[in-house]
């Protein structure tokens, strides 16, 4: 993904877990935040109880991937960061695809 599609500092990040809404399903937490730019920002934020870093490399791929897939379903103007939750290294990539479709229709992120 390009550089204007990416959170790149930690700063952006703090930014989006203080200022931001949250959003989540049994798989994922997403957090959501208006940015004043024309494209969206995406993070994935994957932590040590996830895994091995094998796994947790997986699941990030994954989900880049997924995300990389509906960009052109996905409102600009915003940026957003994806948590896994622990259940999901046991779960497909359909079923990956499911729970972040999900969260992007409940919150509303998903363009008519």
């Amino acid at each position: 993904m390009k550089k204007d599609k990416r959170l790149r500092t930690n700063e952006d990040y703090l930014n989006v877990y203080r200022k931001g809404k949250n959003y989540w399903n049994r798989n994922l937490t997403m957090y959501v935040k208006k940015n004043n730019l024309e494209n969206s920002r995406f993070g994935y934020t994957i932590t040590k109880k996830i895994g091995n870093s094998v796994v947790r490399n997986k699941v990030r791929r994954q989900m880049k991937e997924i995300i990389r897939l509906h960009l052109n379903l996905i409102k600009s103007g915003y940026d957003i960061v994806i948590i896994p939750k622990k259940n999901t290294v046991d779960i497909s990539y359909k079923e990956l695809e499911s729970a972040i479709m999900h969260l992007l229709k409940i919150s509303k992120m998903l363009k008519k």
